[in-house]
């Protein structure tokens, strides 16, 4: 019993995580409804650059959250000015393609400046250990599970209760009469990759902080990608809940099962629940009538 404890507990961790990178990726879909596939790619590279700011200047643990959440979300707004406001208007496709390159763009660029050798994310008391129920956890697994909970909380208030939330929910209803309403979309468009981008930056500096940096960081956008199209493309806080979900499968999958088939559970788990809600466990069902 106490094995199955501990891999749901840090499934959970895990999975936290993922949730951060899935609601990532639905922002983005919910404001442009486009599927930005370097999200993961974005994460990795603003995790390495937190982690140099932050072995330079010795920040703590609050601190580089903070400095990663600013440094993603900086990136994000750079992508969004330079190569994707130059799309607006094009196929989806054609978009979603530019997403593809972006991220081969960026993994290389990790790989040019920081070389491909591993590097320990130290932050202080990072790894002490905290009894939770009778299960030791580190101190950063409870601190990136707080940050989803936290993000869940934040972007429930801001979607639900500011107007530049409304506008956004607007923008993702439809974007012709937002826009003729006087919601400036591409000022939506640039908050929603400022705010993907954050997140996947966080993620990425916490998964370094427990597991260590390395480049292969840019697959939590695979593996939390499942995360998004389980909880529903246009369900930023399902996508975050799903994010759980998601890890605590894979871990029970890997503690019980052969360890070949961790890495394609979430995919198995998203193929069943699709044939049953097409729009995802907390996706809107939209009627299209032809």
């Amino acid at each position: 019993m106490n094995y199955f404890i501990e891999l749901v507990v840090s499934g959970l961790a895990v999975g936290a995580i993922y949730g951060l990178v899935a609601m990532g990726f639905a922002v983005i879909y919910k404001a442009t409804g486009i599927v930005n596939f370097a999200q993961g790619e974005m994460g990795m590279l603003t995790a390495y650059a937190t982690w140099s700011l932050a072995t330079t200047m010795g920040t703590g643990g609050l601190l580089t959250v903070i400095l990663a959440i600013a440094l993603g979300a900086a990136l994000g707004l750079v992508c969004e000015r330079l190569i994707m406001r130059p799309m607006l208007g094009e196929p989806v496709l054609s978009v979603v393609l530019v997403t593809v390159g972006l991220a081969v763009v960026l993994r290389s660029i990790v790989t040019i400046v920081w070389g491909a050798s591993p590097h320990k994310f130290e932050v202080t008391d990072a790894d002490n250990i905290v009894a939770v129920g009778g299960i030791g956890m580190r101190v950063s697994q409870l601190g990136v599970l707080a940050a989803l909970l936290l993000a869940v909380a934040g972007f429930w208030f801001f979607l639900r209760h500011s107007r530049f939330g409304v506008a956004m929910r607007a923008v993702a209803s439809d974007e012709k009469t937002a826009r003729l309403m006087g919601v400036s979309t591409a000022r939506v468009q640039a908050v929603a990759w400022a705010a993907a981008s954050g997140l996947a930056g966080l993620a990425g500096a916490l998964f370094a902080v427990i597991y260590g940096l390395t480049p292969t960081v840019y697959e939590l956008g695979l593996k939390a990608f499942p995360a998004t199209v389980l909880g529903g493309f246009d369900a930023v806080l399902g996508s975050g809940v799903s994010g759980l979900i998601i890890g605590v499968l894979e871990n029970l999958v890997g503690g019980y099962l052969p360890s070949t088939l961790k890495e394609i559970a979430g995919f198995v788990l998203i193929l069943v629940v699709l044939m049953v809600r097409p729009f995802g466990l907390f996706g809107e069902k939209r009627i299209e009538r032809v």
